[in-house]
């Protein structure tokens, strides 16, 4: 269910809205906040960077449930085209159509010509995610790790989120009433083009400090004791200082905390810490090296 509908004019300063997504359990930094806060009010897009698992998707969701919009998300992948990522035409439903036509004997040249108008109408139309946002008044889209797409993608984005308009040749020009509020964000698999992030606002999510991944897991996982927090947010610091080939995100330490939980653990022992690894290191290579180095003993 929808919250009442916040006008980006309604946030006042960067403060109001971290306090917003507070409310959320989403804890913003002061930088992030602000980044964001530019974004809402200049109209731009926010052109998010980070280690996967550091917010950039979460933020997205919040800042939707924020401002009462639903959120269009479109998941970026390599060979992601226009087609995938605008709209499609309901090929199945238009044939029913013309067989229902047939079943009538509407055969003229006249019905031919009827026909071929009504297989092109707005209903026989699939909306997928930009086309969805265009046309949803407000909405938040999330183009989700634009790194993963083709350049060919890349330009067609900047195109778009240039005018916020689209043509359909058979329907004609679609322009946004209202432009939705976009992020995109990236994981620098591969660096994205200077150009599309001209277009937008952009800041750089670090791994949370101590004491704010602290307050994360106890504002995500309230049965969980500060004790247990305060040891399991060390002991992802130190991992993420350990070379690892994926160093853990917020993410995985919110799932390791939970499966400790879920096991009844108040503190990270060692010996539960180290079975429930796999909730929090995603690679054999990873957790070989923290079980051989004794990295969990400082946990």
């Amino acid at each position: 269910m929808l919250h009442r509908t916040l006008r980006a004019s309604d946030i006042e300063t960067p403060g109001r809205l971290a306090e917003l997504l507070d409310a959320h359990a989403y804890l913003a930094d002061e930088g992030l906040a602000t980044a964001c806060f530019l974004a809402l009010r200049m109209g731009r897009p926010l052109f998010l960077e980070g280690e996967a698992g550091v917010g950039t998707t979460e933020l997205a969701k919040t800042l939707a449930a924020v401002l009462g919009a639903p959120l269009i998300r479109l998941q970026c992948y390599e060979g992601l085209d226009a087609a995938q990522a605008l709209y499609d035409w309901d090929f199945a439903r238009q044939l029913l159509h013309l067989k229902a036509a047939e079943a009538t004997g509407a055969t003229g040249a006249t019905d031919a010509v009827r026909l071929e108008g009504e297989l092109y109408d707005r209903r026989f139309l699939i909306a997928r995610p930009l086309l969805k946002a265009l046309e949803t008044q407000p909405s938040v889209l999330l183009v989700d790790e634009i790194d993963r797409a083709d350049d060919e993608f890349e330009a067609f984005l900047l195109e778009v989120l240039s005018d916020f308009t689209i043509s359909i040749p058979e329907l004609g020009t679609i322009s946004a009433k209202t432009p939705p509020v976009v992020i995109v964000t990236s994981n620098r698999t591969r660096d994205v083009h200077d150009a599309l992030k001209r277009r937008c606002l952009y800041h750089w999510l670090e791994h949370p400090a101590f004491e704010r991944e602290v307050a994360i897991l106890l504002r995500r996982l309230p049965e969980c004791t500060e004790t247990l927090a305060g040891q399991v947010a060390r002991a992802a610091e130190g991992l993420r200082g350990a070379g690892l080939v994926k160093p853990p995100g917020v993410a995985e330490t919110l799932d390791w905390t939970e499966a400790l939980i879920t096991l009844g653990a108040r503190d990270l022992d060692p010996g539960l810490a180290a079975v429930t690894l796999g909730a929090v290191l995603k690679y054999r290579e990873d957790q070989e090296a923290v079980l051989k180095n004794g990295l969990l003993r400082h946990g």
